[in-house]
């Protein structure tokens, strides 16, 4: 029976979420917490129609009937929610008041629905992404709770190594967490509806227009006919697809469909074709301009505050440095294994078509950006952009008359909305020339999704991208609102002051071990967690600490982040090795390992831009005297002047090297096949030369490391490159 209700309930719930999202993100009409109440609702609903309780259970009608009560609890509670904050409805507020001014004297209803509405959300998230971020709320709950008892004679005091603070009791912790603005409905949620879930759906619609293949056949046109070719196109499509989709699982999973199979009859083992593909997909989300919307969350978190240019020049240097690594190890281990090249009739010729469409989406998206236009705003547009060029192109199965008015109905209502809305000029031509424009073509492109959605011939295109979306950001829905239990506590207690402290206190202004422990931290947290989700965790946790010690705020952020995606490839739990592994046919652990292996780099990388900013592109912070700390936070390199012009080419030209030296040690191949010692030394060296330019004994090391990194690449790199030619020799 719920079968049939979840084919009917899946379509209509994605179509709202998705059309919501849209409209009210870029036309707001409602409260704030209105907005969060339906969004969670809609995303917690489809939880429970996609995910069951258990798998095996899913088809029996017992549990079938308890996912059913937990759908409909979801619209009582969120429901209520959003009638007791919106003013429309303020006919129906108890005590005459909204819930967000009931704060401290909230009725038993409220108390009621917070704590069935607590259970659901976590609930959902445990079915949806795991245990690890329901656990993780229980147990910040559970110590607010016990804090509050401790305040009484008859229980024990928290010992101080458990933070104790004045804690919250039950009515005020439901009040914190569900009811008011800091929890569920609070800045996870928020960020969640204002970037990361457009991203999704732009990602959902960039696949329907055909880009991803035009992503694949550029990359096979680039690399088919080099040594590891079919691996190259991997790490070359997967670094283009994330760049607009930023999810690991799905680059790993739309990227491998294509190229593990060619991988494969190119000579590359199982697990490392698979590992090779969840490497490369996992890098995806650390490329501008989408970065798995991590850029615009750091828009919301970083203080001073930046703009997007500044967070995706930071982003870009070391980017290209892990892509640079993992294409290098592919190449070498490449040579060493001899594997065989695509044929002539693999490198297919490439779509013109869809090729304007990757780059129209891009071009937008990013002019916009730069243009300081709010996230959301570029990205719907942008969206727009894909839906027009979509309807228009000849690879989509419709006939000439659909397409014809699809587009023609669009022009129609984007001219008909310029009309309506001429105004006088009160702001600089250009600015307003495009703001204009980018409102009709959001207004077109909602005529255009309900023509899509009303048509027979469009419909099931359409719908399908609404459903995929859907699908794939219900989990991110349920994991923000969890994450918003954890963000509301620690907000309301200050209990992320008191950890930043212990945590500085233990590691005793050492910057070098505070690193290392937020890097453990970040991928303990991140393994089964959505990368996104794990940033702002950590961020709120963390963040500060690092500032504290003079890293620059965007390099911290960029710090906490970066881990967070690496562990996608961490074992034992490496989401993006699982996805490709499944495609490889190859074992899980196996194929985990190979991804950590050929991920390494992305690894060494965020410290090596923590201490040597000018990777990032910024000038290093000045601690000399009071106040140019502040002033040179997030302070962009003058690229005009000499001294960061040197500073800029060091940190580059070590890294580079330190990562060629790095993939030839782990690949056993340089110019020819190296020996064991060869392999050591070159690992050695890598590590020298990827070294920070730390202080000992008052005194910076880093740079002499460098050099004597460099000195031993390139004498094994002469021996071998000799060794090589004498062979040769000897053969003729």
């Amino acid at each position: 029976m719920l079968n049939k209700v979840r084919k009917i309930l899946f379509p209509g719930l994605s179509v709202l979420l998705c059309l919501f999202t849209l409209a009210e993100v870029n036309f707001p009409r409602l409260q704030a917490q209105s907005q969060l109440s339906l969004f969670v609702m809609l995303g917690l609903m489809l939880c429970f129609l996609v995910y069951p309780i258990r798998q095996k259970w899913k088809d029996r009608p017992t549990w079938q009937a308890v996912d059913l009560v937990c759908f409909v609890a979801v619209a009582v509670t969120c429901g209520y929610v959003f009638v007791q904050s919106e003013p429309v409805f303020s006919g129906l507020w108890s005590k005459g008041k909204s819930l967000g001014d009931r704060a401290g004297t909230e009725t038993t209803v409220d108390m009621v629905i917070g704590i069935i509405g607590l259970l659901l959300v976590l609930e959902a998230t445990r079915r949806s992404i795991g245990w690890i971020v329901p656990v993780l709320a229980m147990l910040f709950m559970a110590h607010s709770f016990y804090c509050d008892l401790s305040s009484h004679k008859e229980f024990p005091a928290v010992p101080d190594w458990l933070l104790p603070h004045a804690g919250q009791g039950m009515d005020y912790l439901v009040s914190t967490t569900f009811s008011q603005s800091l929890g569920v409905f609070g800045p996870a949620a928020g960020v969640m509806f204002k970037y990361v879930f457009l991203f999704v759906v732009f990602g959902a619609f960039l696949e329907m227009s055909g880009a991803t293949q035009f992503i694949i056949d550029l990359a096979k046109k680039c690399f088919g006919g080099s040594p590891g070719g079919p691996a190259k196109v991997s790490v070359l499509g997967s670094g283009l697809m994330g760049s607009l989709s930023g999810s690991a699982v799905a680059n790993a999973v739309t990227t491998g469909t294509f190229t593990i199979p060619m991988m494969r009859s190119a000579g590359f083992k199982p697990h490392i074709a698979g590992g090779i593909t969840a490497a490369a997909a996992s890098g995806g989300a650390l490329v501008p301009p989408v970065m798995g919307a991590g850029a615009y969350m750091m828009l919301e978190l970083v203080q001073p505050q930046v703009r997007f240019i500044d967070v995706a020049k930071a982003a870009l240097i070391p980017a290209i440095l892990y892509y640079l690594s993992i294409f290098m190890i592919v190449h070498f281990y490449a040579r060493r294994v001899g594997t065989t090249v695509l044929g002539t009739e693999d490198r297919p010729s490439i779509s013109k078509y869809q090729g304007l469409v990757f780059f129209f989406a891009l071009g937008t998206l990013v002019l916009l950006l730069a243009m300081s236009f709010t996230a959301f705003k570029a990205v719907s547009t942008s969206l727009a952009v894909i839906l027009v060029l979509a309807m228009a192109s000849p690879h989509l199965a419709i006939s000439m008359s659909t397409r014809t008015a699809a587009v023609g109905g669009f022009a129609l209502v984007l001219a008909g909305h310029q009309w309506l809305i001429a105004e006088p000029l009160t702001v600089p031509k250009a600015r307003i020339f495009i703001e204009s424009y980018t409102n009709s073509v959001l207004v077109g492109m909602f005529c255009l999704l309900l023509f899509g959605l009303i048509n027979p011939e469009l419909r099931k295109h359409v719908l399908r991208s609404l459903e995929t979306a859907a699908r794939n950001g219900a989990s991110l829905v349920a994991a923000a609102a969890c994450v918003g239990i954890i963000i509301g506590i620690v907000q309301s207690t200050g209990i992320a002051t008191d950890f930043s402290a212990m945590i500085k206190s233990v590691v005793d202004s050492n910057l070098l071990l505070a690193l290392i422990g937020i890097m453990v931290c970040s991928i303990i947290l991140g393994m089964g967690v959505p990368s996104v989700v794990c940033y702002l965790l950590m961020a709120t946790l963390m963040g500060s600490l690092l500032e504290q010690m003079d890293v620059q705020p965007l390099a911290a952020h960029l710090f906490i982040f970066y881990f967070g995606m690496m562990s996608m490839v961490t074992p034992p739990v490496a989401l993006a090795a699982y996805a490709s592994a499944s495609l490889a046919e190859a074992p899980i652990m196996k194929t985990a390992l190979a991804a950590f292996r050929f991920s390494l780099v992305g690894f060494a990388l965020p410290f090596l831009f923590v201490y040597r900013p000018a990777l990032l592109l910024l000038v290093p912070r000045d601690t000399s005297t009071p106040g140019a700390a502040k002033a040179t936070a997030n302070k962009s390199l003058d690229l005009t002047d000499v001294k960061s012009l040197v500073e800029l080419g060091i940190a580059t030209g070590t890294a580079v090297v330190g990562i060629v030296s790095l993939a030839a040690g782990f690949s056993g191949y340089l110019a020819s096949t190296l020996s064991m010692a060869s392999r050591c030394m070159l690992i050695f060296s890598a590590l020298l030369l990827l070294s920070p330019n730390v202080t000992v004994s008052g005194k910076e090391i880093g740079i002499f490391l460098n050099i004597c990194g460099s000195i031993m690449f390139a004498v094994i790199a002469t021996v071998n490159l000799l060794s090589k030619h004498a062979r040769t020799s000897k053969s003729k």
